[in-house]
């Protein structure tokens, strides 16, 4: 179970997620297919659901061509 401040940090990260995906027009799904990574887990993490990996947001990081520290700034 995730603490209020862990709960907090996980709706920051979805809250970029979602804002940088509608600025470049990119739906859940195709960002799903460009970062290599399920169908639904980008919905899940924009929705705080999950508590996702490194390594996932390092892909979805990739696909945008930014630093993964943007989702941490």
């Amino acid at each position: 179970m995730e603490t209020k401040t862990e709960k907090i940090l996980l709706r920051r990260i979805g809250n970029k997620l979602r804002a940088l995906r509608n600025e470049n027009n990119l739906s859940q799904f195709d960002l799903s297919i460009e970062a290599g990574i399920p169908k639904n887990q980008v919905g899940r993490i924009e929705r705080a659901e999950i508590n996702t990996t490194v390594i996932t947001l390092h892909k979805i990081a990739k696909v945008f061509k930014i630093d993964i520290k943007y989702f941490f700034d």
